[in-house]
This record gives structure tokens, sequence and C-alpha cells, in this order.
């Protein structure tokens, strides 16, 4: 059961082929979505154009949606899926369902990778200092710094790992219909914090690109380990 992806890598490969191969591609796919990743960073710290689309984005939604009552209580649910307290049940439970049947390595991949991508997630908050969004009626307050998205890192990172552990376990359509949902929850939390007026345009596709790349980067040091030990 503990293993994440599988090896396609080619079997005329020796050991230390299929190993160098699983280093070049993890490390190829980490500075591919490293690379998004800091042209915001770039755009959010030197205040640059994308930072006036920020702005009149959140200005249009705000005034879309802060008198819509029925619809601000259905993004105020899809928001709590992404929330730490809800991610704790969402991750905690299929953790404890691997350890019953025998896991041990995907649990703590698990474990490792969505407590990590929160650190990582804080770090740069902090480092960023970017503030909330302010417009005129806002929807809700919200606590702490603006970029990137926390929301929308840890539903990649936490719901994006889920997957991962579990995919090998479906089949045929079961496959398809947990990736569809699975994107599907990821887009929607994102969006649910641009229209309560929480983030901006930027903070969420920032959430997107950092918590790919902490993802891959887990998975990455996950198959390389699994790798050193033959496995």
């Amino acid at each position: 059961m503990d293993h994440l992806l599988p090896d396609r890598v080619s079997t005329k490969l020796g050991p230390l082929g299929r190993y160098e191969a699983r280093v070049l591609l993890f490390a190829l796919a980490l500075a591919l979505l490293g690379i998004p990743f800091g042209l915001l960073l770039h755009q959010v710290a030197t205040h640059g154009p994308l930072t006036g689309f920020d702005e009149d984005g959140a200005a249009w939604l705000n005034d879309r949606f802060h008198d819509r009552a029925g619809a601000i209580r259905v993004l105020e649910t899809i928001s709590f899926l992404g929330k730490p307290i809800f991610l704790l049940f969402a991750v905690g439970i299929p953790v404890l369902w691997l350890l019953r049947h025998g896991g041990r390595k995907l649990p703590l991949f698990l474990v490792i990778t969505c407590l990590g991508g929160g650190v990582v997630d804080t770090i740069v908050k902090v480092a960023v200092g970017r503030p909330r969004p302010e417009v005129d009626e806002p929807i809700l307050t919200a606590f702490g710094k603006s970029f990137p998205s926390g929301h929308s890192m840890q539903a990649v990172v936490c719901y994006g790992a889920l997957l991962l552990v579990f995919l090998p376990m479906l089949h045929g359509w079961q496959r398809r219909a947990a990736t569809i949902a699975t994107v599907t929850l990821i887009l929607a939390i994102g969006f649910s914090r641009l229209s309560l007026g929480v983030h901006f345009v930027s903070d969420v596709l920032g959430g997107y690109a950092l918590g790919a790349a902490w993802l891959v980067a887990s998975v990455a040091a996950f198959e390389i380990w699994r790798e050193d030990r033959g496995r």
C-alpha cells in the first residue's frame, strides 16, 4: 500500500537510472511550478500592473455578492472546506484509516505534507506582508496577511495529497471522477475566497502555484526516499 506513483520509468533502466530519472523529472516539475509563483510574488512585492487588476477585481466581486445572502452562505460553506479545522478531519480520518489497514509511510506522507504546507504558507505570508483587500461593504473580516491564499494553497496540498494516495486504489471511471471532483473543489475554494472579498486574484493564484510546488516537492522527497531503500 505504501506508494504514491506507479513506476512507469522504463524497466530497461537500472536502479540508479530510474533514481536519476525521477530526480530530474521532479526537479523539472518543481521549477516549472516555481516560475509562475515567482512572477506573482514579484508583481505583489513591486506593486506591478497585476495589483491594479487585483483591486479592480476585488471591487467588482464585492459589488456582485455583498447583498446576496443566499450566495454568501453557499460561498462560506465552500470556503469552510479549505479551513484548517476542517482539513484536520479531512486528512486525519484517512490517516487513521490507512494506519488501521497497515499503512505506515503514506500516513506519514500525508501528515508531513499537509502540516508542512501550512508552515510554508505562514512563513510566506509574514515575509510578504500584503494587506487584505479593502472594499466599501466587506462581506467577511479575515485575520492575517493576504498573499498567498492559505485556503487555496492548503486545498491544493491536502486534497491533492489525498488524491495521490488513494488514486491507485481506484479504477476506471472512479479515477476520473475523483480527479474531476478534486480539481473542482480546489477551484471552488479559491473562487469562494475571492467572492467573499478576503483575497485578491493573485493571492489565490499564488496559493495554487505554491501549493502545487510544495506538493510536488513532498512527493519527490517521498519517492526518492523509497528509491533509496530499493522500494
